[in-house]
């Protein structure tokens, strides 16, 4: 086979054989050739440093020679199994022991694998079939999850969209969607339906953070009603602390997901809960008209298991946590104040350790507020930044523990760039 160099020969193959020319998952007009701590670079051989880091799960950054380390240790034993393993164990024990809601916890080989599970183990506990979920709310791929993730035309709540072809009406009968950020919504459904298993909801919801007393807000009508609180903590989990949202906000859901940096990079997924919830795992426990069916080819593999049990190590020594949050001032004080220099308004949405950029006046509280004001003006932010050695999704910025100090003055260079453009355009 003719070795291909060119990134646009890498393209124009992608373009025969993959829909829309890519994975489905990022701007298929960049083929990323390799990546080495705090930078990537593209099959032209274009340096960037990056800030998407694999939607997430590279918090140490990419190669962290530790984790490569731990990975070519467990390769020489085996891949994968389809049954228990050493590493697989340990990895559930240092889970159990960070997560406050868990006591228990089945492995899985995605986040959205995750989350559908959760929904269902919710309904199974609770015999019960509705879950309200907010606007915006990234759950996944199942149906459930697809319901108002971004829909394009506002409806009245709690109405559920479909953002995805091949759903039925019944899917969308039995959820309910609330905008972020307002209890009195929330207390309203519970109040008028009897028949809602759980509440699903991101305690950070994509970049948009919970206003204070919210997510204990959440809890206690949880409790009050007798409702199941998930929190979707694929993201927020071993990254706004080491045990989470639930750690850094103080709230404690029923049941909790878990992804990205627990696999340190390789596909490895997690739901976790008390053990009285997690007994519909098991068949002889409940019976079979109570037990949750659930298995996965690659669930728990020991590869996964061993990446993400070093990268765990390496999170828990002293001063990462303080080391990645100061990492995160500093990008978002840069951008902050270059901004605002220019007089361009705008607001900084999210967390230190993962948040963006929204070009708009108004708070963002919910998924109708933050919008860009000019979509096109944040277009044109990216594209600089991109232009002048930037990697990041157009909607998030995640920092890293690989950023060094050259990066910051790099990507500051970049920022002033991108503030130029748009002011001059």
């Amino acid at each position: 086979m003719q070795k291909l160099t060119s990134q646009s020969e890498w393209i124009a193959r992608a373009q025969a054989v993959l829909p829309a020319g890519g994975f489905g998952n990022f701007d298929p007009d960049i083929i990323i050739a390799r990546g080495e701590g705090s930078r990537v670079w593209d099959e032209d051989g274009q340096e960037y440093i990056d800030y998407l880091i694999g939607s997430g799960p590279m918090l140490l950054g990419h190669g962290h020679p530790e984790v490569i380390e731990a990975v070519l240790e467990q390769l020489p034993k085996g891949m994968t199994f389809f049954a228990n393993n050493a590493k697989g164990i340990a990895l559930a024990e240092a889970i159990v022991e960070a997560v406050p809601c868990c006591e228990q916890v089945r492995f899985v080989a995605s986040g959205g694998e995750a989350d559908m599970y959760a929904i269902r183990l919710a309904r199974a506990y609770t015999g019960r079939t509705k879950i309200l979920k907010f606007e915006g709310g990234y759950h996944g791929m199942s149906a459930e999850a697809q319901m108002s993730l971004a829909p394009a035309t506002r409806v009245n709540f709690p109405q559920a969209v479909p953002d995805s072809a091949g759903i039925p009406q019944s899917v969308a009968d039995q959820m309910l969607i609330a905008p972020y950020n307002d209890l009195a919504a929330v207390e309203a459904l519970l109040a008028e339906h009897d028949d809602i298993a759980a509440i699903i909801a991101e305690p950070l919801q994509r970049i948009i953070a919970p206003e204070p007393g919210y997510l204990q807000g959440l809890r206690d009508l949880c409790d009050r009603y007798h409702v199941l609180l998930i929190f979707d903590e694929i993201v927020t989990g071993f990254r706004l602390a080491y045990g989470g949202a639930q750690e850094r906000y103080g709230v404690t859901p029923d049941i909790c997901t878990l992804g990205k940096i627990i696999g340190g990079g390789f596909p490895l997924a997690a739901l976790g809960a008390s053990a009285e919830i997690m007994r519909h795992f098991d068949k002889s426990v409940v019976g079979a008209d109570k037990w949750l069916m659930q298995l996965g080819t690659l669930s728990g593999n020991p590869v996964a298991a061993a990446a993400g049990l070093k990268t765990m190590e390496v999170l828990r020594r002293d001063g990462s946590y303080d080391r990645l949050r100061a990492i995160g001032r500093t990008l978002q004080d840069m951008q902050t104040s270059a901004l605002s220099d220019a007089g361009i308004a705008h607001q900084i949405c999210g967390d230190e350790t993962l948040f963006d950029i929204v070009f708009t006046q108004s708070p963002c509280r919910d998924y109708r507020s933050a919008r860009h004001d000019d979509p096109q003006r944040n277009a044109l932010y990216n594209r600089v930044l991109r232009a002048n050695g930037v990697f990041k999704s157009p909607g998030k910025l995640y920092p890293s523990l690989a950023v060094t100090n050259d990066d910051l003055d790099q990507t500051k260079a970049a920022v002033l760039a991108a503030v130029q453009a748009i002011s001059a355009g």
